[in-house]
């Protein structure tokens, strides 16, 4: 007992000795970081990151607070840090990070020499004081602040000149504190502060990526599906020539990247026909994430869509357009998937000596085996990298990970380190639709965007709570891409909403994430559900589904899903993620959020504000008072200011608290942008 004890003991103090002892002048919580710095915070090019951490000292004598930022080619700048809350000893700034790679940071605290003493001075005077000897202490606090080595000769020449008038006794005191308040003298030293007490946190990491990363709108469709017939009871698949004829119209819609669903061969062992049935006929194609036959596995292309080169001239078409081609990514396999005779060890055999295919009680998927990464994770991991790597090869910078949660986490970050190496543009979105520990562990190590609760947080309370936690709480390390709907998930908001829904989500989804996606169909109001189940009927996952897209013309959402990636593009504050805030209404209904960004952070050197007001009841009528809390717009307390509805073009006066009339069956949500100060209080 007394062994264990003293083991207990041993390992108790070593884990104190390697803890850094605190500075002389504390630095606590930095932000951003993420678990201490075991991984690197995350940003995206064009991001503005609230830098922040609690600093305080002993006493009443002043602080002051700087971020030291080093850019990934080494050039260095100092951002002087400025309180936040009173009370709280926050200090923050927010910097644009622009540059790709990894950013290092520190912040650095000291004594401000020079506020402490004139605190103190003023105080004095101001009541007869101790004048003579605050004088006197002015003049050894800048004699010794001339002195340091780092300050410049004309700052110091400066502050040499200042002491000597500081000991001027036959000036009075209150004249020699004005000689300390110059202008001069508080420009040198805001680029020089006096600085005592220096103390420097731990280095820490902020990961730039590319843009894409971090802000774009996403399109979801089939490749089978366009172009697909049926001629005399006869399916002819459609494939890269047929959907290139498609990419033209998502481009018009203003989206950057196309997701499609696996494009590799399909298995035919336990194939599952429509709705997921085990019921198959002759020409029902599968599932495609169903992946692997005879003739090739993940690096193959099923031979209905085409061939490599078929491929290669739809990236190129898509690239052309401003489109940029996601691949899914699933690591799982069919029956028929070459590995399963090659490599049997990459699956989990049963006690009976069969194959294990995924399961998700009560749900089978007898059409796939998932894969075992523990039997052989050496030759495992090194096939995927060479999949990942091959389709780079081919164009593709952008993965959709199909189920990552059913993966080991650690193969992930290995995964992802290694393709970093050499091709860091490459961003992968993951799939995970589970629990927050995991979907947060993915984005710790590695992912660049994931899947979110969006889609079934629908009510004004979920709707406030999720967005501030994605803005503010998580986002660090998880960035949200904002779906509205895919092939699996059909919410009964959008069953029984009718188009209301599908614009008050896609509105929602467009301008409270940086990133959003969605499915081919959304635009056509598709909302019927399989009978007990919050899928779409004749899922598309599971049979042809091609849309006569010039028929719907005159029905669809492609113009307002246009005008909402219009909006995003001419708006840079909706092209950040940490910016939002949420405000006040009087109705249960009429969810208020905005999202602001400093002219500092704009091309334009404007500031740019956007406030939305949305009416998240499909059903009805809704008047109430929003009540906008003016600080978090810039704008100063008792304003009023002109707004311009961007879906609309109605303009408006407002304040703090305003009348809003939104009928869900014409336009739901207003999105207003801030135009001008029209007066002040």
């Amino acid at each position: 007992m007394f062994s264990k004890l003293r083991i207990v003991t041993e390992i108790a103090e070593t884990a104190f000795l390697s803890i850094e002892p605190i500075g002389r002048l504390p630095i606590l919580q930095v932000s951003p970081t993420v678990d201490a710095g075991r991984w690197p915070a995350k940003a995206f090019s064009g991001e503005v990151i609230p830098f922040a951490a609690t600093v305080f000292r002993e006493g009443h004598d002043a602080l002051g607070v700087e971020l030291l930022l080093a850019s990934p080619s080494g050039a260095e700048s100092v951002h002087r840090m400025h309180p936040g809350a009173p009370g709280t000893d926050r200090w923050q700034v927010e910097v644009q990070l622009v540059e790709i790679g990894d950013h290092k940071f520190s912040i650095r605290a000291f004594g401000d020499d020079y506020e402490t003493w004139h605190h103190n001075a003023s105080v004095k005077l101001a009541v007869g004081m101790d004048e003579d000897l605050m004088m006197l202490e002015g003049v050894a606090v800048f004699t010794r602040a001339a002195a340091e080595k780092s300050r410049t000769k004309a700052n110091a020449k400066l502050l040499v000149t200042l002491a000597e008038q500081l000991a001027d006794s036959t000036t009075s005191a209150q004249d020699r504190l004005k000689l300390a308040e110059a202008p001069a003298i508080l420009k040198a030293l805001a680029s020089q502060p006096m600085r005592s007490l220096v103390t420097v946190s731990s280095s820490f990491t902020v990961q730039t990526e590319r843009k894409l990363a971090g802000y774009g709108a996403w399109y979801e469709f089939f490749p089978r599906s366009e172009g697909a017939k049926l001629e005399k009871g006869v399916w002819k698949s459609g494939n890269f020539i047929t959907a290139r004829e498609r990419l033209a119209a998502v481009a018009e819609m203003g989206f950057d990247v196309l997701y499609l669903p696996p494009i590799h061969p399909i298995g035919k062992a336990f194939r599952k026909g429509p709705n997921n049935t085990l019921t198959v006929g002759e020409q029902d194609p599968g599932s495609p994430w169903a992946i692997g036959d005879s003739s090739g596995g993940h690096d193959a292309i099923h031979p209905d869509l085409g061939t490599l080169e078929d491929f290669q001239g739809f990236v190129a078409e898509a690239n052309r357009l401003g489109i940029e081609i996601a691949l899914d990514l699933a690591l799982q396999a069919s029956p028929d998937h070459p590995w399963v005779k090659t490599n049997p060890e990459w699956f989990t055999t049963r006690a009976d000596g069969t194959i294990a295919f995924a399961e998700n009680p009560p749900k089978k998927y007898q059409d796939i085996y998932p894969i075992n990464f523990d039997n052989d994770p050496e030759g495992i991991y090194a096939e995927v990298l060479r999949v990942v790597k091959h389709w780079i090869a081919q164009g593709v910078k952008i993965f959709r990970v199909d189920n990552p949660h059913t993966k080991p986490v650690n193969f992930w970050e290995w995964l992802i380190a290694q393709v970093r190496q050499s091709n860091p543009e490459v961003i992968f979105l993951a799939e995970a639709f589970t629990k927050p520990s995991m979907m947060h562990a993915l984005g710790r190590v590695g992912f660049q965007q994931s899947y979110t609760y969006f889609t079934w947080r629908n009510s004004k309370p979920e709707l406030e709570n999720y967005l501030n936690e994605l803005a503010h709480l998580t986002s660090d390390f998880f960035r949200p891409n904002f779906w509205v709907s895919t092939p699996d998930i059909l919410t009964e908001y959008l069953q029984f909403g009718g188009h209301p829904a599908h614009k008050i989500r896609a509105a929602i989804a467009a301008t409270g994430a940086a990133s959003w996606g969605v499915y081919s169909g959304y635009e056509l109001f598709e909302s019927v559900a399989r009978p007990g189940a919050e899928e779409h009927v004749d899922s598309e996952k599971y049979e042809f589904k091609p849309r006569d897209w010039k028929a719907s013309a005159g029905k669809t959402l492609a113009p307002y899903l246009a005008k909402l990636n219009e909006i995003r593009r001419q708006n840079p504050a909706l092209q950040q993620l940490r910016n939002l805030s949420t405000h006040w209404s009087d109705d249960p209904a009429i969810l208020v959020y905005s999202k602001h960004l400093d002219a500092q952070f704009t091309d334009n050197k404007k500031s740019n504000t956007i406030i939305v007001v949305a009416n998240v009841d499909p059903h009805a009528v809704r008047a109430t008072t929003v009540h906008i809390d003016l600080a978090k717009l810039g704008l100063p307390y008792g304003s009023s200011y002109e707004v311009v509805d961007l879906i609309t073009g109605a303009s408006f006066v407002w304040g703090s608290d305003n009348y809003v009339r939104l009928d869900a069956f014409v336009e739901p949500v207003h999105i207003l942008r801030v135009e001008k100060l029209s007066k002040q209080a």
